[in-house]
């Protein structure tokens, strides 16, 4: 433990991460920043190859930090993960989607721990970052790294970090973001917190990785429910012919005791999606009915055939059939200025659009295509130049790079699913 220790504040721990996507790059790189040498270990070849290459492949973290990182001999990443046995911290940032049962998919963190155990030694030190059900750091991690023969706390150290990249988030990043982190043993959360506190600027340490892991799915389910009522409150307001809009305007005026969350057409991401039923399928072992949980997931499982069924309607008003129509999305993304099309309910909206036999584009600048049911779909690069082929613009994501009030003025009908055109009136335009 001493010996890691000096590493940490010398600096000269070596850091390897498993998985260099959303989470792991952005991480790699603020180690790398801080002095220490990172090596990514990844499966996907393109991103191997994008970072010998001294590029960047997330929009996080700019071209030019990876460069210079790698110049420096700070950064550097490899498919063989036989390296794993060189470096004193090994992080896992791989991805936990659900099975289609909404079941924990943690095959990715099973096939990291596997090639981790295959090269750990004496004194590492290993921290899974990947977001995941209370009581998987010990219940599953600890026994599959412990099978070689050393034990966490003692021969090696174990703990939890969840991580809180948000895509796209110009004010908050890795090194500003609050670091929890829970391990095994009291040593485990030292050299944990340690090892983060040499490049982040704040370290929260928690009393285990249950706890650490629980910190995780909080912070989403909060946002999962409270985005499940506000969905709820626009459906609402639709009824009683009311601008939900204007009333969460009004009410989140109030200094205290409210926090504005806002309607759209559902949500998307590699977490609020996703994480919730991690802790539900966890409270359902125990005999625990999760009902907030699986109620705000259907509200917002609910929303894109909402949004669907709520263009049909306002296209009646025109003497116009959905299934005869043609449908101009905005923005496939999950969320504003980001490429990334994770969850995002764009991808439903524009099934179910289909479905209904509307003729459906879509156009985003960050997204230029997407796979949906297994074909590849292309943004449609000149779409705001040809406006008056669509008899709808449906507002799905929107980005700031785009002119709304332009593109109001030539529409012939505006469904603006997230107040992108908030100040501007017109008959043509319609909101969720």
């Amino acid at each position: 433990m001493e010996k890691l220790r000096k590493l940490i504040a010398g600096r000269k721990a070596r850091v390897g991460i498993v998985g260099l996507g959303y989470v792991g790059l952005p991480l790699a790189a603020e180690f790398g920043k801080g002095g220490f040498p990172v090596t990514g270990f990844e499966v996907d070849a393109r991103k191997v190859r994008g970072i010998k290459s001294r590029k960047s492949y997330i929009p996080d973290v700019p071209t030019e930090t990876v460069s210079a990182l790698v110049k420096k001999g700070l950064l550097s990443a490899t498919l063989d993960f036989s390296g794993l046995k060189r470096q004193d911290a090994v992080i896992i940032c791989v991805p936990t989607p659900l099975r289609k049962s909404k079941d924990p998919d943690v095959s990715y963190i099973v096939s990291a721990i596997k090639e981790t155990r295959k090269y750990l030694r004496r004194g590492q030190l290993i921290i899974l970052e990947s977001t995941t059900y209370p009581g998987t750091t010990k219940e599953l991690v600890k026994p599959m790294l412990e099978q070689g023969g050393l034990k966490a706390g003692k021969d090696f150290f174990l703990a939890f970090s969840p991580e809180r990249v948000d895509p796209g988030n110009k004010k908050f990043g890795v090194k500003n973001t609050p670091k929890v982190v829970g391990g095994i043993t009291p040593a485990c959360t030292e050299l944990a917190g340690s090892l983060y506190g040499a490049v982040i600027d704040t370290v929260l340490k928690v009393s285990s990785t249950e706890a650490a892991e629980l910190v995780k799915l909080l912070e989403n389910t909060f946002r999962a429910v409270n985005i499940a009522m506000i969905n709820e409150m626009a459906l609402m307001c639709n009824k009683l012919g009311l601008d939900v809009w204007e009333v969460i305007g009004a009410a989140a005026s109030k200094p205290f005791g409210f926090m504005p969350f806002y309607p759209g057409p559902g949500i998307g991401g590699h977490c609020i999606p996703l994480d919730p039923h991690y802790l539900g399928w966890k409270m359902k072992t125990l005999n625990f009915e999760p009902r907030f949980i699986e109620l705000a997931g259907a509200i917002n499982s609910s929303m894109p055939d909402h949004t669907v069924s709520r263009l049909g309607e306002i296209l009646n008003t025109r003497g116009k059939a959905l299934s005869k129509s043609r449908v101009l999305m905005v923005g496939m993304a999950y969320k504003p200025d980001i490429s990334d099309p994770r969850e995002s309910p764009a991808r439903d909206v524009l099934i179910i659009l289909e479905k209904t036999g509307a003729k459906a584009d879509y156009y985003d600048p960050y997204v230029p295509e997407t796979r949906l049911d297994g074909k590849v779909r292309r943004s449609r690069k000149d779409a705001l130049k040809h406006l008056g082929d669509y008899d709808c613009v449906m507002i799905v994501t929107p980005h700031s790079c785009i002119d709304y009030a332009a593109l109001a003025k030539k529409a012939r009908l505006v469904f603006d699913t997230r107040n992108a055109t908030r100040g501007l009136k017109g008959k043509n335009i319609y909101r969720l």
